[in-house]
């Protein structure tokens, strides 16, 4: 019998680690959500983040987000715990970096798992993990012409 080792291409068919991005174009939901498809999950958990149009009491106006050189690795590295703590069929999870206007995707990540209850729980690891540990930064533009960092 073969092993994985003699076809590099079965090993990577079993990854669950599907799609990890930090792109400077529009997100896609169909993306993120075709990338977790799998026979075996009876749970998919996704999660969408947009820009609003406030933060902390005040008018927003617009957005940009700057990523770390090191932010994909990250990106990987949380992934990585996320399905090695939770029975993940397929795992996805794309930000946005670059300009970004009201009502815009910020980031899309997806979990599937055989149940919903962890297909949830993976998922909010996931985005809050991200959110916490990933290098990226948010530059808030306010109505009243002040600006923020946040993340810093």
């Amino acid at each position: 019998m073969a092993s994985t080792h003699d076809h590099p291409g079965e090993l990577a068919a079993t990854d669950p680690l599907r799609l990890l991005a930090i792109r400077d174009t529009p997100l896609s939901v169909d993306e993120v959500f075709a990338a977790v498809g799998d026979d075996a999950a009876g749970g998919t958990a996704l999660f969408v983040g947009t820009v609003r149009d406030h933060d902390g009491g005040a008018d927003v106006d617009g957005l940009g987000y700057s990523a770390h050189p090191s932010a994909e690795a990250e990106l990987r590295r949380v992934a990585e715990k996320i399905a090695a703590d939770y029975p993940v069929r397929a795992l996805a999870a794309v930000h946005r970096v670059g300009e970004l206007a009201i009502g815009d995707l910020a980031v899309v990540v997806a979990v599937s798992c055989p149940h919903r209850a962890e297909a949830f729980e993976a998922c909010r690891r996931l985005i809050d993990d991200l959110k916490r540990e990933v290098p990226i930064w948010k530059h808030q533009r306010y109505s009243d012409g002040t600006e923020d960092w946040v993340g810093v």
